[in-house]
């Protein structure tokens, strides 16, 4: 579809409610998005009621557009969805058999894997997008939260050609999972603290004693206690599988890490190239936000380890080198420092004892951020472009 400049693109905005949504539209709130799009809210459940007020946003259309109505959706130049998975699978097809050629850009991992598809995150693989928007590509979707943020803070080093392989252990916050998770999660610390309150007020208490009835009450947790992470606490726990099981030996969250991180950076079959290895041990931890990686590369040939730190923290504006040092790496490198922000940290850069083409760093990110809402804005600025 050709989009004129001379006119305010018509954009779609569809699961605005919900963790990521709200994300979104504070991002897009924040950096003006809605100055320069004519904006019509969707919805699957209040089609009818009135269209939210956000700060800055002055609607095309003031009601709540029915999510589902593939005649109101098809009058879009572009529609972006956080609704989920489920959304995309009943309205996606219908739309485009319907004819519609506008953007779709998606938060959901439905279509990440299309061919005719490009996952976007724009300051790593830009020259990917730009060569899908010369071909008319239209389909737009963000990419897995923990991909999105490693490769945001390491991306230069692939870009550069240097990695032969990866190996990542992640560190994955209770947002990953939703917001009831998050809630979950919380709850469980607070009846954790409930059950030992009158030991911790006491000084002379012993903290084995502590400790085993803290332990009997993770066992105990109800059913209902523990439902949104499938009856397994987290609070004071970490569970290391996420996403279903693909039969392998892996995760599906796993085998995303490879899958996505080259085709995101434009390797693999589609592209005509051989893929780059990449394994992963996906691991939810118990703290509220920001995905960690631990990671492990074996680069083609040996750099200096200088020039490794000058790639990365010299590739994008958000990512922050950080000095392999302890009180750097505890004050910097951490999800409480970089929750709510738009840095990408990496530190623990190292040449490992493997050999000198070994190397080892750490990453973290806010996954709400360019782990999900960030690319989507960004995107509907790069067609604004066009």
């Amino acid at each position: 579809m050709s989009l004129s400049s001379a006119r305010k693109l018509s954009v779609g905005l569809v699961g605005w409610r919900g963790m990521v949504g709200s994300v979104l539209m504070q991002r897009m709130s924040a950096e003006r998005d809605f100055d320069s799009i004519e904006t019509t809210f969707f919805s699957t459940s209040s089609a009818g009621s009135a269209a939210p007020k956000i700060d800055g946003c002055k609607v095309f259309d003031p009601i709540l557009q029915d999510g589902n109505d593939l005649t109101a959706l098809k009058a879009m130049d572009v529609i972006i969805t956080c609704q989920g998975g489920d959304y995309t699978k009943a309205v996606y097809a219908p739309l485009r058999a319907g004819g519609w050629k506008g953007h779709w850009i998606d938060a959901s991992k439905i279509l990440r894997m299309a061919d005719d598809a490009i996952i976007i995150l724009d300051p790593i693989n830009m020259p990917v997008i730009q060569t899908a928007l010369a071909k008319g590509v239209t389909n737009w979707i963000g990419g897995n939260c923990t991909v999105s943020c490693m490769l945001m803070g390491v991306g230069a080093l692939f870009k550069a050609g240097l990695v032969e392989w990866m190996q990542t252990s992640t560190y994955q916050a209770a947002s990953g999972g939703g917001a009831p998770n998050m809630r979950e999660l919380l709850l469980q610390y607070g009846a954790l603290h409930h059950e030992v309150a009158d030991l911790l007020a006491d000084p002379a208490s012993a903290i084995l004693d502590i400790d085993r009835k803290v332990t009997a009450k993770q066992r105990a947790f109800t059913d209902a206690e523990t439902a949104n992470f499938r009856g397994v606490p987290l609070g004071g726990n970490l569970i290391p599988w996420i996403d279903t099981d693909r039969g392998d030996g892996t995760s599906l969250e796993e085998w995303k890490g490879g899958a996505e991180t080259n085709k995101i950076m434009g390797i693999g079959a589609l592209f005509g190239s051989t893929e780059i290895p990449i394994d992963s041990t996906c691991v939810r931890i118990g703290s509220m936000r920001c995905h960690a990686q631990s990671l492990t590369f074996k680069l083609n040939k040996d750099v200096p380890l200088a020039d490794i730190e000058a790639m990365i923290a010299n590739d994008n504006e958000w990512v922050k080198l950080v000095p392999n040092e302890r009180e750097a790496t505890e004050k910097n490198l951490t999800a409480m420092n970089v929750a709510g922000t738009m840095n990408i940290p990496v530190g623990r850069v190292r040449k490992l004892a493997m050999g000198p083409q070994y190397v080892g760093a750490f990453t973290i990110g806010d996954q709400l951020l360019w782990g999900a809402a960030e690319p989507l804005r960004r995107m509907l600025r790069i067609i604004q472009a066009q």
